[in-house]
Parts: structure tokens; sequence; C-alpha cells
């Protein structure tokens, strides 16, 4: 027999469910965003450019949250002047376009 406080737990559970996938999928988003950014700066076109996106992606699976991520990509832009801050920056920005993208595609 359910009751209402089952089906309202149900219902919460399914809630973070979704939102913990849509949450991924924006993360993963903005990390092949940013990789293929960090591609451009790095003088990478087509191929190349999608290899290294990939790179990054997998970056974020070495520890929890986007320190990984904004690491590797760090570390590979320093030779060409670009700063942690001008990173966070663009992190920030595709993660509001990844999200934005993830609402309209349902």
């Amino acid at each position: 027999m359910t009751t209402t406080f089952d089906k309202r737990e149900e219902g919460f559970e399914k809630k973070f469910a979704h939102d913990e996938e849509l949450r991924f999928k924006a993360m993963a988003r903005r990390n092949k965003m940013l990789g293929l950014w960090a591609a451009g700066i790095l003088g990478k076109t087509g191929a190349d450019a999608e290899a290294y996106a990939k790179e990054v992606i997998l970056a974020d699976f070495e520890e929890t949250g986007a320190k990984d991520v904004a690491h590797k990509v760090m570390a590979d832009l320093q030779s060409k002047g670009v700063t942690e801050q001008q990173i966070r920056a663009q992190m920030s920005e595709l993660l509001a376009q990844a999200v934005e993208q993830i609402k309209k595609s349902g």
C-alpha cells in the first residue's frame, strides 16, 4: 500500500536523479567547450581539437570538482600567457551556455 508520503519521497528521489543527470551533462558539455576553446588558443583544429577536448573531459574524472579541469587547461595554456582568472571566467561563462543548451534541447 503506497502512501502519500511514499509518493512524495519517490518524487523527490526522481527529481534529485534528474537534477544530477542534468548537472553531469552540463559539466561534460562545459568541459568539451572549454577544451575546444583552449585547443583554438593552442592552434589545434579539426580532429586534433576534438582529441584535446576529450582530454579535458577525461581530466574531470581525476578528482572531485572542477579543479582538475582547470589545472589541466592552465598547465597547457601557461606558455600562451592565459591566466587562471581568464580560464575560470571562461569556465563560468561556458557552464551557463551549457545549461542553456541543455534546457533548450529538452
